[in-house]
């Protein structure tokens, strides 16, 4: 059977395979590559400032000539970044953990099609209300930071439901055809996915996170506000490393009361040095003590353990996923 949905038509491209904006390592080589491959790459520009923001945008635009969007977090303005995107050309704009309504008008003045990214059916009918045109629905299985607290299986058909014809994406422990197969019978209309495309070989991941994702089981995650300098009272899941065992085993206690508090635990590549508990996950370049840094990451690791080119990725879930309908078929 085809996997095209009507989200695919929406944004212009073949599989609904989405590569979600996993913060650092998803550089514009990894968007591009998905994009090539008939995904949707993502680009996650929260932090970035006008000129890095304009490279990067650049950079995926002169490595694909194929649609790829970008990622705001609105846990503070981001008027200016998405004005910056929408008049450098991108046509895809993802907005998470806040209100979407002040960002749908100007979003949609310029062509742009607006996702959002929510953990209740009431939310997604308030980001329909406001205009949204493609609701995100994050399970809590997923990697990074978590805005709800219901499982991806219960969550996506009650969103579903509640905003149709309105097309929904699924995210939440979402790693291969399986996954992509399983969301699209719940009614989603594509996969969004982070986990598997940390271990892209595009991706700007460093090579202890690397390996933690590759090694690790589906039990080695841990949900909690851990890795909060940066960005407090956001609720994240990264997998269990050195800096979360001595908070688990000192009873996780609230910050700063957490063992370790005041160390640093390494150099960013731009050179500034990294407090233990920091919010940001070591990217390739990173020196000192990188596990011990914020490996982000779902539930799904337990299932993602190989490097791989990203269009191999997106090429193998979307061939798995066909597989599973077909299987199906003859059943």
């Amino acid at each position: 059977m085809s996997l095209r949905t009507r989200f695919c038509d929406l944004v212009g491209i073949e599989l609904p395979v989405v590569q979600a904006p996993i913060g650092g390592p998803c550089v514009p080589a990894l968007a591009a590559a998905v994009s090539n491959a008939g995904g949707l790459g993502m680009l996650a520009v929260s932090w970035d400032d006008p000129q890095r923001l304009a490279e990067r945008v650049a950079r995926t635009a002169e490595a694909t000539g194929k649609p790829f969007g970008v990622n705001v977090i609105l846990q503070w303005p981001q008027q200016e970044r998405v004005t910056r995107c929408l008049a450098a050309g991108v046509r895809i704009v993802s907005t998470f953990w806040g209100d979407p309504a002040p960002y749908t008008a100007m979003i949609h003045d310029a062509g742009a099609v607006h996702l959002h990214t929510v953990a209740s059916a009431a939310e997604a009918r308030a980001a329909v209300a406001a205009g949204v045109d493609v609701i995100v629905a994050q399970g809590r299985e997923a990697g990074g930071h978590v805005w709800g607290d219901v499982g991806t299986l219960p969550l996506v058909p009650a969103v579903v439901d509640a905003v149709a014809p309105v097309p929904v994406v699924a995210a939440g422990g979402i790693a291969d055809g399986r996954g992509l197969a399983a969301v699209l019978a719940l009614g989603a209309e594509a996969a969004w996915i982070g986990t598997r495309f940390l271990l892209a070989e595009e991706a700007a991941t460093a090579d202890a996170y690397r390996r933690a994702v590759a090694a690790a089981a589906e039990t080695d995650t841990v949900h909690g506000i851990v890795f909060d300098k940066g960005w407090p009272d956001a609720p994240h899941r990264a997998l269990r490393n050195s800096t979360i065992r001595a908070w688990e085993a000192a009873g996780r206690p609230a910050p700063g009361q957490r063992p370790g508090e005041d160390d640093v635990v390494g150099t960013w590549l731009d050179g500034q040095s990294v407090p233990r508990y920091a919010d940001r996950a070591p990217l390739i370049g990173a020196t000192g003590d990188t596990e011990a840094m914020a490996l982000y990451a779902g539930q799904s690791a337990g299932s993602v353990h190989r490097t791989q080119p990203a269009a191999d990725i997106v090429a193998e879930i979307a061939a798995e996923a066909e597989g599973v309908f077909a299987a199906r078929s003859r059943s």
